[in-house]
């Protein structure tokens, strides 16, 4: 039985033509992410931004009543509370602000949820409450710190990791292709106001962990053809380098993917904002270890003959004792 092969072994793709207009297009998607991160802000869930939140479906509507639901919560002295679609058209995610006093009280604050879900179920019947949550200030904004310090500490553990592992320029091109597929991540979350919740953290590291991986596979074959073909231009090395991986980066790639994909169209609502972000980092985090990793090398100065050890005065006099023997 032959074997499938989804890429061929003559495969000769010429990547790193179009270097420079990849890497500008992946300098705009950072900036673009980052402004969007910094403009529209990310949609934080209760463990982040503190609260208290219930989750409802109402069961004969077919679509909630979400203008209805703000303006009864107003009434009732909530300001400004967040009321979206969650799931279905017919499930709401409600969250509203509570006092510091009041959400570190268990007591004080299943009271206030109890008080929503009251008045929500007087004004419609077919409110079914599917659950509620409650943080407090403090705690959500200890989560937030810690999550950024851990995503940080990651991408820094990563950078040394690689720097150890080959030479330093391998790992500032690991770093900057790990900025680029987080920070598309996070622009992607904010364009889409998907929920970031401690889940999203969790899609986040293991983008870090698949850009890593994906890197790590391309940076070992052009370690190991640096040894081997030293009179070849780092171009065509950098080239062959990738092609000789690019079997391994599809099949690795279809294979996530179709893990993903199901999550993504019939999984439940709740692991769809994970699932998504990972879905779109196969794609990113692929793209960044072609067309960023592999061709920083070339403008941080790497050569043919970079990591080739220099003759020292020791080396040739022990070339010169073998040549008289």
């Amino acid at each position: 039985m032959r074997l499938l092969k989804l890429v061929p072994d003559d495969t000769n793709i010429q990547f790193l033509r179009w270097r420079v207009p990849f890497f500008v297009l992946s300098l705009v998607l950072i900036v673009g992410s980052w402004g969007l991160v910094l403009g529209k802000g990310l949609n934080f869930g209760v463990d982040f931004a503190g609260g208290l939140e219930v989750r409802a479906t109402y069961t004969q509507s077919e679509v909630a009543p979400v203008a209805e639901i703000r303006e009864q919560l107003e009434q009732i002295g909530y300001e400004s509370p967040t009321v979206q679609q969650f799931g279905d058209d017919n499930q709401v995610s409600i969250r509203v602000s509570l006092p510091d006093d009041q959400s570190a009280d268990k007591e004080a604050a299943q009271n206030a949820a109890n008080a929503i879900v009251a008045e929500l179920r007087d004004a419609h019947p077919d409110f079914r409450l599917d659950g509620n949550d409650n943080v407090s200030g403090k705690v959500s904004g200890e989560f937030r710190n810690d999550a950024a310090l851990a995503l940080v500490l990651a991408m820094i553990a990563v950078a040394l990791y690689i720097w150890v592992r080959f030479e330093w320029q391998f790992g500032v091109g690991a770093l900057f292709a790990l900025l680029h597929d987080t920070s598309i991540a996070l622009g992607f979350y904010a364009l889409t106001q998907i929920e970031f919740s401690l889940q999203s953290v969790a899609a986040v590291l293991a983008i870090i962990g698949y850009s890593l991986n994906d890197t790590v596979v391309v940076y070992d074959r052009i370690r190991e053809n640096l040894k081997k073909y030293r009179k070849m231009p780092l171009v065509e090395l950098l080239d062959l380098s990738v092609n000789e991986t690019l079997s391994r980066t599809v099949m690795t790639t279809l294979s996530l993917a179709l893990a993903l994909l199901p999550l993504m169209l019939f999984g439940p609502a709740s692991l769809f904002g994970m699932a998504a972000p990972l879905f779109l980092a196969l794609i990113v985090g692929t793209y960044s270890s072609v067309y960023l990793a592999a061709p920083l090398l070339i403008w941080l100065g790497v050569t043919s003959d970079s990591f080739v050890p220099e003759e020292t005065a020791t080396d040739r006099q022990e070339a010169a004792a073998r040549k008289l023997t």
